[in-house]
């Protein structure tokens, strides 16, 4: 994160301390932030979004904030101030929030 925007998303630990894995498998302390996708977009730039190829670092993370980062837009981030829930990445996640909420 610099100044409010995101460098880059990963699947894996970035950054990724070398030295320090190679000693131990430990933590990396504080360094490292877990990413909570919450997206508000402009119907103006979902038709950009959606004109341009999937980028090289897409395909290689399978991430679709890459595209966004790899044509030049920002993404705006900021630190959570509260542990968030479990993740809605599937339908069966879809239908337990559904039911949750009933």
């Amino acid at each position: 994160m610099l100044e409010g925007y995101a460098l880059y998303f990963s699947r894996a630990t970035i950054p990724w301390d070398r030295d320090r894995f190679a000693k131990s498998l430990e933590t990396v302390g504080d360094t490292c932030l877990r990413h909570l996708g919450i997206y508000g977009y402009r119907a103006g730039f979902i038709r950009r979004y959606v004109s341009w190829q999937p980028s090289p670092l897409e395909h290689i993370e399978m991430l679709e904030q890459l595209r966004v980062l790899w044509y030049g837009e920002k993404i705006h981030v900021a630190v959570a101030k509260a542990v968030p829930g479990t993740g809605v990445d599937t339908a069966d996640d879809l239908e337990r929030v559904r039911a949750e909420m009933r």
